[in-house]
């Protein structure tokens, strides 16, 4: 395969799993295109044209250098320049590390509005839905200005390493995978939730490594009600304000990667019982359902940079 065939099956994969409809996804990318035919000559030098076709945002090729067959692939969580420098030590033909990095980084805010979907498939009215993600969409891209986006890609193309990064795509994957795990054994209490999720191998091991699945709020012994996995993909940490009208929904229970203290406290407040599946180990499971899928073409995987790698083709 190729880094463009590589990058092409991520999107493909993350609009299969992709909580959204297909139609929506390209009436999505529809309104991205009317967008774009509404600029001036001048403004459309500086839109990302990469837009119009990839409903991720957050993910991207940063470097190709052209290679036409890869074989190895250093696959981690997260890359560093040190990260990149051990690549070219080890001769791989690629990188591919999941959270954004450069323009993909900056683009982080772009795929959040997967989340007033998710909301709305989850019953809570979708004006509500949007005026408070909306909301935590203006802070997240505040947020990312100040930052210095392009320093690793800037480290890939002097050290002349190929790197691609699959966010949103890899957090579809494991966002499905988890609810399909939930809805199969239909646990009634919160404690079954979370044995629900410790049978998952990279839960089992982050465990191991004190970062397994943990309680936020509520009790084991709660009935769980209906449960969600609504805090696992759509770029980054929702609103803290949206917790009220997922209870008014019918939401018991929420399992999400991760969660801050104020989101926590909300969700408290709101009776919602919350399971923190793990950040990585999360975040593994998505890399590893897709990193399956370059194995079953014959190319190498080698797991760093936190990933956790469970291969679901018989291998470990």
């Amino acid at each position: 395969m190729t880094i463009q065939e590589i990058y092409q099956l991520a999107i493909e994969l993350g609009i299969k799993n992709d909580f959204r409809a297909k139609k929506e996804i390209e009436e999505y990318l529809k309104r991205k295109k009317e967008e774009y035919e509404k600029l001036s000559k001048e403004e459309r030098k500086y839109f990302d044209k990469e837009r119009l076709t990839n409903p991720y945002s957050d993910s991207r090729i940063h470097n190709d250098n052209g290679a036409k067959k890869i074989k190895r692939v250093l696959a981690g969580i997260d890359i560093s320049v040190g990260g990149l420098i051990l690549a070219r030590e080890l001769k791989v033909d690629l990188v591919i590390n999941h959270h954004p990095v450069g323009l993909a980084l900056s683009g982080l805010d772009a795929v959040m509005d997967l989340q007033i979907d998710v909301m709305e498939k989850n019953g809570v009215p979708v004006n509500i839905a949007e005026k408070m993600i909306h909301k935590r969409i203006s802070e997240v891209t505040r947020g990312l200005s100040p930052v210095n986006h392009f320093i690793t890609v800037d480290a890939a193309r002097l050290l002349k390493v190929n790197l691609i990064n699959v966010h949103t795509p890899a957090d579809n994957l494991v966002a499905q995978f988890v609810t399909q795990k939930i809805e199969k054994a239909k646990p009634r209490y919160v404690g079954e939730v979370l044995k629900v999720l410790n049978e998952i191998p990279e839960y089992q091991e982050a465990k191991k490594q004190g970062a397994g699945p943990v309680l936020f709020s509520g009790n084991e012994k709660n009935r769980a009600g209906k449960i969600v996995a609504s805090e696992i993909t759509g770029g980054t940490e929702g609103s803290k304000e949206i917790y009220q009208a997922m209870a008014n929904a019918g939401v018991g229970t929420i399992i999400a990667m991760h969660q801050s203290e104020e989101h926590r406290k909300a969700a408290e407040d709101a009776h919602i019982n919350v399971v923190i599946a793990g950040h990585i180990s999360s975040d593994s499971i998505g890399m590893n359902l897709f990193l399956d899928e370059l194995e079953k073409k014959r190319i190498e995987i080698m797991p760093f940079g936190g990933l956790i790698r469970f291969s679901r083709n018989g291998k470990k």
